[in-house]
């Protein structure tokens, strides 16, 4: 368990053994979420990137994309796409 002091204008000091298990860096923004009654404290980018993955899930093979060759030809066709522009 860590400990912070708040001061006057409502900031913390996240200890840096906290820092470095949410893989926190200076400039960083961090995200407080109730969960089950409790107030969790994450990197938003680590959250926001989770739930990007989450809402994609399945969707490479709704389009057809099953193999990393999928993926190049894809890339290689939008950028002929670029180039003929």
């Amino acid at each position: 368990m860590e400990l912070a002091k708040l001061t006057s204008k409502g900031q913390i000091t996240v200890p840096a053994g906290i820092r470095k298990k949410l893989h926190l860096r200076t400039g960083d923004k961090v995200l407080f979420a109730e969960e089950d009654g409790k107030i969790v404290f994450r990197n938003a980018s680590l959250t926001a990137l989770s739930e990007i993955q989450e809402e994609m899930r399945g969707e490479a093979v709704k389009e057809g994309i099953r193999s990393d060759d999928d993926v190049g030809e894809l890339v290689r066709h939008a950028r002929k796409k670029r180039v003929a522009r």
